[in-house]
């Protein structure tokens, strides 16, 4: 496998501590997720959505954005609804911080606040006609994992292996360091105190319209669309934080 197919994770009070907890505005400054007066928002696709195909097909990215992602948005805006007090709050906020959120939407959040902000780093590290790895990033996999070729093969394994609905990830940890891992349903290693700047997306509503029960070759198709750019990018951003 060569570095083309690399495949690596209620009150006034309350809100200002989440807000002085958040030590890096990753989705906030690239993605447009700030939490807005009337809610969060769907983020636009910086690419149209036929763009990645043959390795996504259109008619998932169209179902898998407009409808899936939106209903995450939705249900995440209704379950904030009556807390006022968290509606300013990023995804990122609120997620880095779920202890604090109160117990009666704590759940609801895990699963649809989760979805967005999964799903809205997921769109943003794809891009036609993926690049080579490079940068900081490319340096700091290798140095972690001994080479690229060894972190692909764990990233790969994280991914086709999880048991269910779920996401691998390539995380900066809490003591930034890389680690590469799966999670299951819509958790985000932004609970774990962790940095996600690279995920993939293996529930079968990602790939099943195209791929059926093939999620290995979705795994392997998924990585000629990384953005390593983006993904560099991210890695910079959180070991600055």
């Amino acid at each position: 496998m060569n570095r083309r197919n690399f495949l690596i994770q209620g009150s006034a009070a309350v809100a200002g501590l989440l807000l002085a907890n958040s030590p890096l505005r990753l989705y906030a400054d690239h993605h447009e997720q700030a939490a807005h007066s009337h809610g969060h928002t769907l983020p636009k696709l910086r690419y149209p959505y036929d763009a990645l195909e043959p390795s996504i097909d259109k008619r998932t990215m169209e179902i898998h954005h407009g409808k899936h992602h939106q209903g995450y948005v939705n249900k995440l805006n209704a379950a904030i609804g009556n807390h006022h007090d968290l509606e300013h709050l990023s995804i990122e906020d609120l997620l880095r911080n779920i202890d604090k959120v109160p117990a009666d939407i704590r759940q609801a959040v895990i699963n649809s606040g989760g979805g967005h902000a999964n799903h809205t780093l997921f769109w943003s590290i794809m891009i036609p006609d993926g690049r080579e790895p490079t940068g900081k990033v490319a340096e700091a996999i290798q140095s972690m994992f001994g080479s690229f070729d060894a972190g692909s093969e764990m990233f790969a394994k994280a991914a086709k292996t999880h048991f269910g609905s779920g996401w691998a990830w390539l995380v900066v940890d809490d003591k930034k360091k890389l680690q590469i891992y799966s999670t299951k349903n819509q958790d985000s290693p932004l609970m774990k105190g962790h940095t996600p700047i690279l995920g993939l997306d293996v529930w079968e509503h990602a790939y099943y319209l195209n791929y059926q029960n093939r999620r290995a070759d979705y795994v392997d198709a998924w990585g000629k669309v990384v953005n390593w750019k983006q993904v560099n990018a991210n890695y910079v951003a959180a070991m600055n934080a």
